[in-house]
């Protein structure tokens, strides 16, 4: 790192929807070993959510959004998951299953060593998206805020057959008053619509419309292409290495290799198991840039990619450039 280099501060937010990569980053800065990888800790599901010894707050919508306006709750839970001290009490008095237990362990030794040993707290959580601007100004983090192409975002959430709620959104008034306010209308005409294609558009609309203006100008807020990572993983990872304070080493450097270089007749698919420092379940998988590129093509017609196009191109002008 040299004399020009930003100098490691705070915790680092890696985030985005969804299927847009955040558990790639995050493992690729993970491979720093200046960071401890705290995965989906505003995901009202639990696992991985709902775990107060990693984050002690209530998360009760997808896509939960802090405010200034209510935030002493979220403040105090945050300040200790980014100081990285595991709340132990807390979370037995929650869980207490066997895998909760040995979840606990793993989070609990890992927050405590990596205190010990000056490593920065990395939260990967795509259901942060709307809280960047808090996590940035409130509490000192550093943010990556990952954009995937729409129509590889779509094709993505339809080979999942994943679904966006609105009330999820639309039952967070804060939210609607401060960013969506432009959409409720559309979001609540396609409330139970079976329209699948344009409930999916309007969620990356609204999203990264947000997102480039509230976030992106914000100090600390990085907003990055899923599709340059992917066609330059080495310069673009360096880049964000030197961005966010961390080290660009020769084992990070291999470990960005082997995770995007694919290898014939490997099990890849995502949300696997890897024990691969430490018990992990993420959507994270190595893939190389044909195939990560090319994903939809199997996936939607060319009429519905048509439509996506037209959809989404607004923002789409805006957040990706020419």
């Amino acid at each position: 790192m040299s004399a020009t280099d930003p100098a490691p501060t705070g915790g680092l937010l890696v985030t985005g929807l969804p299927r847009t990569g955040t558990s790639w980053v995050g493992k690729m800065l993970e491979a720093s070993g200046e960071v401890v990888y705290v995965n989906e800790p505003m995901n009202p599901q639990h696992p991985p959510g709902h775990s107060p010894g990693v984050l002690d707050a209530r998360v009760t919508h997808r896509f939960q959004y802090i405010s200034d306006e209510d935030d002493a709750p979220w403040r105090r839970a945050f300040e200790h998951t980014l100081a990285l001290k595991y709340q132990f009490r807390a979370e037995v008095r929650r869980n207490r299953s066997a895998y909760d237990l040995a979840r606990m362990a793993k989070y609990g030794t890992a927050f405590t060593a990596g205190r010990l040993r000056g490593r920065r707290a990395m939260l990967d959580d795509p259901f942060a998206i709307f809280s960047t601007g808090w996590l940035s100004q409130n509490m000192g983090c550093e943010s990556v805020v990952l954009v995937r192409d729409p129509v590889s975002f779509v094709g993505s959430w339809r080979a999942l057959d994943w679904s966006i709620h609105f009330h999820e959104l639309l039952e967070q008034p804060a939210l609607v008053r401060d960013h969506l306010g432009p959409y409720v209308d559309r979001m609540r005409s396609l409330v139970g619509s079976p329209d699948w294609l344009a409930r999916t558009c309007l969620l990356w609309e609204a999203t990264y419309d947000v997102v480039d203006r509230a976030f992106r100008d914000l100090p600390g807020v990085h907003l990055v292409r899923y599709e340059s990572l992917v066609q330059d993983p080495m310069g673009g990872f360096a880049d964000l290495y030197r961005r966010l304070g961390l080290t660009w080493s020769g084992d990070a450097e291999r470990r960005v290799r082997e995770a995007t270089t694919e290898k014939a007749g490997a099990e890849q698919g995502s949300h696997r198991w890897s024990l691969r420092g430490g018990l992990s379940r993420t959507a994270y998988r190595p893939m190389g840039q044909a195939t990560a590129l090319s994903t939809y093509r199997t996936r939607l017609t060319q009429a519905e990619v048509d439509r996506v196009r037209e959809l989404t191109s607004p923002v789409a002008a805006r957040v990706l450039g020419p």
